[in-house]
Formats: structure tokens, C-alpha cells, sequence
């Protein structure tokens, strides 16, 4: 039987930020390198996930969702937030994960 109780005593949720870079950022400095810095820029991608981690073990994490969008993952946290204050543990679980 689990523990009944308002979900923010067990949750809290978070952003992290992930670059999906495939290459490596250096900083190109011709007085240094014997080479001249590549023509082509890596493009880089952001991700926002949105994680809840739980308030007993912070090892324990529950990805939420994912975004390509800054504002969409804060959107997200948002109502998520509202959602948190409002339901249960069981409520919020059920309705997240």
C-alpha cells in the first residue's frame, strides 16, 4: 500500500538542458594552432527535458517530458507545477508517468 499525501511533499520537477552537439566546442585561436579552425560549424541542438525527482531519493528521476522548445518545457513545468500543488501522490503519478 503507498503513502497517501499532496504530490509536491514527494515531487519536485525540473529543467535540464541537454546540447546534442556531435562534435566537440573548442576555441579556435590561429596564434596557437598550427591549423586553420573547420569551415563548417557544428550545428547544435537543444533539448529541455522535463524531470520529476523524487523528494526522498534524488537518485530516483522521472522524465516527463521533452522539448525542442525553451518556452514550451517552461510551459510545461508550469501546468505540471499547477498539477503538483493541486493533486495526490497516486493522482499525480497517474496522470505523468
Amino acid at each position: 500500500m503507498g503513502i497517501i499525501g499532496p504530490a509536491n511533499e514527494f515531487w519536485r520537477l525540473r529543467i535540464v538542458k541537454v546540447d546534442t552537439a556531435d562534435e566537440f566546442d573548442f576555441d579556435w585561436h590561429p596564434d596557437i594552432l598550427f591549423r586553420e579552425p573547420p569551415e563548417k560549424a557544428a550545428v547544435e541542438t537543444e533539448l529541455f527535458f522535463v524531470e520529476a525527482v523524487s523528494m526522498d531519493d534524488s537518485n530516483r528521476v522521472e522524465r516527463l517530458g521533452s522539448f525542442s522548445d525553451k518556452a514550451e518545457a517552461e510551459e510545461c513545468l508550469a501546468d505540471m507545477n499547477d498539477d503538483l500543488i493541486c493533486m495526490t501522490r497516486s493522482q499525480f503519478e497517474e496522470a505523468h508517468f
